[in-house]
């Protein structure tokens, strides 16, 4: 029984292992063609994706086949459009050359026919020449008298017999002339006076400028007087600080440093700040604003006169005839006055009016210029004339208008007329100013004739004069020699009343910027 248990119990173990390697083996069998099938589709997908690839690598290759294709097409097409154009060019240029060279033939055929035509014209003259020799020849030897002596008979003979009658008739003819010329000079002269009357106002040497308060007298003067004297050296003009209640007088012969200074004055007064540094700032401001100044007064005059086309160059000048003076008569405004009385004497006679005041206008342009060159004011005054294409009636105008030249015009004795009608009204000149400031002027062109010297300012009515030196062409121990040479200067060449005080100033700046 038990034996028989034990087989029954192997039996089962025997069993459950067959069981169990049956079923192990049908599993691995399944695995095994799974993988194969796996295998077999990864192969099959693997083929398709080599396919695809291959595929899209030929389309590829064509695409970019095509693309170059095409460029070279349009290449193509560029280079044969460049290469007709460039025939093209070139073709032009051939018919060009060809229409030159026909021109040139034709050319040197009239210059050929144009010098065969000159060459009979040449040679006609002289056969011309020679009959007319041989007709005068003939009428000399047939009258037995020359051509000279034949005119001199027949002027001999209508002289003697007309010379009594012309005579009378010339002397009735001027006698009528003068009285009827000097009656009507006299009437025009008169109405044109008469129609143009303007206010005389005599320039002075002094300008005053008014203060906020006597206080700003010491800053003014500054520490010591450093801001006295930096005033003074930079503008030329004498400051007299006096008793004077809240005012300071500026002292100069020349306008234009007065303007300046007085300009800068109250330009400091405003600003308050009042040192050398600001001085100088406010003088070169002020010389900036007296420039635009003088354009204006050139604008207004050529505006309130009404003459067009006038240069630039002239009409700045005539602004700054606005700072000159005549014998005490401001030049601008006598300028003026001459070219409305010539124009009113010029309308009278029926005469050019627009020309007849453009010349009275510039018969004194030259004073704008006399300061600063050579020569006198009408021999200047010619020159920028002629310089800037004035007319020739214009010219002579301003050269005759004291009788230096002959007038070759009635406008240039209107000029001279007019000029002399407005220096001779009541008031308009002082004789003695006019000597003063010739005298001053002098006495500055002496100083600035020195090698060296930059600027010249004279000073408390010419008792003083300061020269300013460049620092770099006058050493320290020239300034005494240099101040010596110049007294002697102006005493072998001045008149002057009492001393004159000549002062050498040198100054070294250096200007440096911190960054």
């Amino acid at each position: 029984m038990l034996i028989g248990l034990v087989l029954g119990l192997v039996v089962a173990i025997v069993g459950t292992i067959a069981y169990y390697h049956l079923g192990f083996s049908k599993k691995a069998k399944a695995m095994k063609a799974a993988a194969e099938q796996a295998e077999e589709e990864a192969g099959k997908l693997i083929g398709e994706a080599q396919k695809t690839g291959e595929n899209r690598k030929r389309e590829l290759l064509l695409q970019a086949k095509e693309e170059i294709h095409q460029s070279r097409l349009e290449l193509e097409k560029d280079v044969r459009e460049k290469r007709s154009e460039l025939q093209r060019d070139r073709n032009r240029l051939e018919q060009k050359e060809e229409a030159l060279d026909r021109k040139l033939d034709i050319l040197e055929q009239k210059e050929e026919a144009l010098e065969t035509r000159v060459s009979d014209v040449l040679a006609a003259e002289e056969r011309t020449r020679e009959l007319e020799k041989q007709k005068v020849f003939e009428l000399e030897r047939i009258s037995n008298l020359s051509v000279e002596d034949a005119k001199n008979l027949v002027l001999d003979e209508a002289r003697n017999e007309y010379r009594h009658d012309m005579a009378l008739m010339l002397r009735q003819m001027e006698d009528e002339a003068k009285e009827t010329a000097d009656r009507k000079a006299k009437d025009i002269v008169v109405s044109s006076i008469q129609r143009y009357a303007s206010d005389y106002v005599s320039e002075v040497t002094v300008s005053v400028v008014s203060l906020p308060n006597d206080e700003m007298k010491g800053r003014i003067i500054g520490r010591e007087g450093r801001n006295i004297r930096a005033i003074e050296t930079l503008t030329g003009v004498d400051l007299i600080i006096d008793d004077t209640p809240e005012a300071v007088i500026l002292s100069s012969f020349d306008p234009v440093r007065r303007e300046i200074a007085r300009i800068a004055i109250e330009k400091l007064i405003i600003d308050g700040r009042i040192h050398p540094a600001r001085i100088e700032e406010m003088v070169d401001k002020a010389r900036k604003e007296v420039e635009q100044t003088i354009k204006q007064e050139g604008d207004r005059a050529v505006f309130d006169t009404g003459i067009m086309g006038l240069h630039p160059e002239i009409v700045r000048m005539l602004g700054r005839l606005k700072y000159r003076t005549s014998y005490g008569q401001n030049v601008l405004q006598h300028s003026i006055e001459v070219c409305w009385l010539t124009g009113m004497m010029a309308a009278e006679l029926g005469l050019d009016v627009m020309l007849a005041k453009r010349a009275g206008l510039l018969h004194d342009i030259g004073k704008a210029a006399d300061f600063e060159m050579e020569g006198s004011h009408i021999s200047l005054g010619a020159e920028i004339a002629r310089k800037y294409k004035e007319g020739s009636d214009v010219v002579n105008a301003i050269e005759s208008h004291h009788g230096d030249v002959e007038p070759s015009s009635a406008i240039s004795v209107l000029v001279a007329a007019a000029d002399a009608i407005s220096a001779a009204r009541p008031g308009a000149r002082r004789e003695n100013l006019e000597t003063y400031i010739k005298r001053i002027q002098k006495l500055e062109e002496i100083a600035q004739n020195f090698p060296g010297v930059e600027k010249t300012y004279a000073i408390q009515a010419g008792r003083e004069i300061r020269v300013i030196v460049n620092p770099e062409k006058v050493r320290d121990d020239e300034m005494i020699l240099k101040a010596r040479e110049i007294c002697k200067k102006i005493e072998e060449e001045l008149d002057y009343p009492g001393q004159i005080k000549v002062h050498i100033i040198r100054e070294n700046r250096v200007t440096e910027f911190a960054k």
